[in-house]
């Protein structure tokens, strides 16, 4: 005659079972993930060095960005490919400054500055700023599904372009990825002078006194 396992003991190690899968969920959501996301995020945004004597170009990247180089003509594109979406990636263009001036027209700049306005453009975002010395802009706009940071860098002898973007990654994590590894930019050739201070007239020194 076969023996069965009581009813209450069937229940109590149910229970059991029950109970374990519980604590053990609850290590995993209160111990394990936030260490685990956090050294995720501290790798992501690790920077890596990157450097193109052709681009006149030399930068910091994020590792979570700088996993596959291609080069094409007049620039590169930096990025990390993924199996079952679209990466983020970092692309780079320079071109020759042909008037060899150091600070980008105020005319570009009021174009820049209102086109989120003009076009409407979705999640639009304008900065004037400097980058290593360099006078450059920053522009975060949503294109294409996904949000895209343009940076542009300004010196006497090159005109670079930096553009950003997540694809389908995590937004928040790689679009800081996107801009710490921008402003990063080191852009080769004669140092730029600085910025004229916005209602500062120089004002030539007085003469010497003529001699009597």
């Amino acid at each position: 005659m076969k023996k069965h396992l009581p009813t209450q003991l069937i229940v109590g190690l149910g229970i059991l079972l029950i109970g374990g899968g519980i604590v053990g969920g609850e290590y995993f959501l209160v111990k394990w993930w936030p260490t685990h996301k956090a050294a995720v995020i501290k790798e992501t945004l690790a920077l890596t060095p990157y450097k193109d004597d052709g681009l006149g170009v030399e930068m910091q990247v994020a590792a979570g960005i700088n996993k596959k180089v291609e080069p094409f003509a007049g620039g590169v594109r930096i990025f990390s490919p993924l199996f079952w979406s679209i990466g983020p990636s970092l692309t780079l263009t320079s071109q020759p400054n042909p008037d060899q001036s150091a600070e980008f027209t105020p005319q570009d700049l009021a174009i820049w500055q209102t086109d989120g306005v003009q076009h409407e453009l979705p999640r639009y975002h304008f900065e004037h700023t400097r980058i290593n010395d360099r006078d450059a802009v920053l522009i975060w706009q949503y294109k294409n599904r996904a949000m895209l940071l343009t940076g542009r860098v300004i010196s006497p002898d090159h005109l670079v372009e930096a553009n950003c973007t997540p694809g389908n990654a995590d937004e928040d994590l790689y679009m800081q990825a996107c801009d710490e590894s921008v402003r990063t930019i080191k852009v080769a050739g004669p140092p730029s002078p600085p910025p004229a201070t916005p209602g500062v007239e120089e004002i030539p020194p007085n003469p010497a006194p003529a001699k009597q």
